[in-house]
């Protein structure tokens, strides 16, 4: 099941970032775009999911995870800020490159709309997924569930 949300995962992000990948030459910000819709959707998926996924019942791993997400949030915090800034800096039509009047306005409020829905949606999902492991664990702990 967890190679089939994979697949799924890759499917939804090369669609998302097809009309970006159709129109812009220079994208700058591909990476940063994928670890957030990966995020997204991944971290989304094991907040509602975990008592299915495989992270179930490994306690160690979920420790190991809640001591990762500290860093990661900030990392995820400061990537969008890094893209702020960057549009603050350049404008908006340095990220989507050369393209006729008619194509720049739509394509740039969708790629801001896109980064930041999947940027912000990925930092609150890792802080829900934060607290919903520490829960896991002390369920499990005191409880035996999940």
């Amino acid at each position: 099941m967890e190679l089939v949300w994979w697949v799924l995962t890759i499917i939804l992000s090369l669609g998302i970032l097809f009309p970006i990948w159709r129109e812009v030459v220079d994208y700058p910000f591909y990476g940063m775009n994928i670890l957030f819709i990966v995020t997204f959707i991944t971290v989304s998926r094991y907040v509602f999911l975990l008592k299915h996924t495989f992270l179930g019942t490994r306690q160690i791993a979920k420790l190991v995870l809640i001591i990762l997400l500290i860093p990661f949030i900030f990392h995820l915090i400061s990537e969008i800020n890094h893209f702020q800034t960057y549009l603050d800096e350049k404008g908006q039509e340095s990220v989507v490159g050369s393209l006729s009047y008619e194509r720049i306005g739509p394509l740039t409020r969708y790629v801001h709309s896109e980064l930041m829905f999947f940027g912000v949606g990925s930092v609150i999902a890792c802080v829900l997924f934060f607290f919903r492991l520490i829960i896991s664990v002390w369920r499990y702990r005191n409880k035996g569930t999940i």
